[in-house]
């Protein structure tokens, strides 16, 4: 794999994860309590042999290139092998990246000097595991001149990716982008092949190809919507099906691109036996470990009556640093350093770090973002018409979402 450069796209705006990503790039968002989303595609790098990784950035890089800088240091730069990021250059023109395609184009001059003979082309807004070794190996296997990673969606999720049709041979002989209506696959009429948005190319031919739809002035500079496309006919693309490393029963990538999927995936990760496995030792997902005490449960005794001054966590994840101090949690998720006081309640909700919940609050379904200060007595989701008054989000499965940085007396407002 050292003739393999890396390069994971991190820079969308992620606006269908607004609240959350109005300070922080959606790669960055907290996933699991203790990661970032970003950390699962990192650590698919790491655990697959791929030593040389450029992340690109662009909106709102700051939480991410500053968690990329103190938590994805440890490879042996001397060596070769390192994480980087590398923000806009704006060596070709003054323009965002136009399209993924142009992300890479506008970065030629960097990605020429590390002289690698193939490019794996990963986003860094997914959750799951892969051995990207493996579709490598079959690109090298096939000579092919683009690999596409695929996973059977369902049709009326068409409009969400590439979906493309294969031969009996894995060779890509048609590829719609976002299609309304798409082609099931042979053996399967309630699934369509989609696109992961992982490619592996031949480094030169990946930059005669980027230079020439750069010429187009009516492109959109894009993998799946005009180089893709342009290749069927006359080179040699293939579809390399997602090959799960999550030892499960069921294979798992999840696109957590939206509120309700975000909140729906952490919420998995509470199950008795979660459908995405974080306690695999063979495939370890990697991230910033902060140097935080161990979690602590203090109190065990009555308060009002059948109210119970008790620190627990039941059915939940509960990272290093948190107190509950009294407080009672359930199928819920706490990031690090969060604090749950006395006769506080919180059930079915995610808490991102520093979030400190105040005496006999009650929160619900809701996601709470980092260092958001619950004054006491507060109520959270149990009606969602005053909290849409208070100017919370609230998502389409009745979801409350609290942006970093809400002021109190928001809480505090009274109908």
């Amino acid at each position: 794999m050292r003739d393999v450069l890396t390069v994971i796209l991190a820079g969308g705006k992620g606006t269908r994860l607004e609240p959350l990503t109005r300070d922080r790039a959606k790669p960055a968002v907290p996933f699991g309590g203790q990661y970032r989303i970003i950390d699962f595609t990192l650590s698919n790098c790491i655990n697959s042999g791929l030593r040389r990784v450029i992340v690109l950035t662009q909106y709102k890089a700051r939480s991410l290139d500053r968690h990329i800088r103190q938590g994805w240091n440890f490879l042996p730069t001397e060596l070769g092998e390192s994480v980087e990021v590398l923000p806009p250059q704006q060596r070709i023109d003054e323009h965002w990246y136009q399209g993924t395609a142009d992300a890479i184009y506008q970065n030629i001059y960097s990605l020429e000097k590390e002289d690698k003979s193939y490019t794996l082309i990963l986003g860094g807004d997914h959750v799951y595991k892969m051995d990207y070794s493996e579709m490598i190996r079959s690109h090298r296997e096939r000579g092919a001149d683009l690999t596409i990673g695929c996973i059977p969606i369902p049709l009326e999720e068409s409009r969400q990716f590439g979906v493309m049709q294969v031969d009996n041979d894995g060779r890509v002989i048609g590829f719609d982008e976002k299609p309304a209506v798409a082609k099931p696959l042979p053996d399967d009429p309630r699934h369509c092949l989609g696109s992961m948005g992982i490619y592996v190319f031949p480094t030169r031919l990946m930059f005669e190809l980027l230079c020439e739809d750069a010429a187009l002035p009516n492109s959109n500079h894009d993998f799946g919507k005009d180089i893709i496309p342009s290749m069927i006919k006359t080179h040699r693309v293939f579809a390399h099906r997602f090959r799960d490393r999550n030892n499960k029963a069921e294979p798992y990538w999840r696109d957590v691109g939206t509120l309700d999927a975000y909140y729906q995936a952490n919420m998995d990760l509470v199950d008795v036996s979660p459908v995405l496995n974080l306690y695999d030792h063979e495939w370890p997902i990697r991230t910033l470990q902060p140097n935080s005490p161990s979690p602590k449960f203090v109190f065990c005794g009555e308060g009002p009556p059948g109210i119970a001054r008790r620190g627990e966590a039941l059915d939940s994840m509960v990272c290093q640093g948190c107190i509950l101090s009294g407080g009672h949690v359930w199928r819920s998720i706490l990031s690090p350093n969060v604090r749950v006081n006395s006769y506080a309640v919180v059930e079915h909700s995610i808490l991102f770090e520093g979030v400190d919940v105040g005496r006999h609050s009650r929160i619900k379904r809701a996601i709470i973002d980092k260092d958001v200060k619950i004054p006491p007595n507060t109520t959270i989701g149990y009606d969602l018409e005053f909290d849409r008054k208070r100017g919370f989000t609230i998502t389409e499965a009745g979801v409350v979402v609290i942006a970093k940085q809400e002021r109190p007396d928001t809480f505090l407002m009274r109908e």
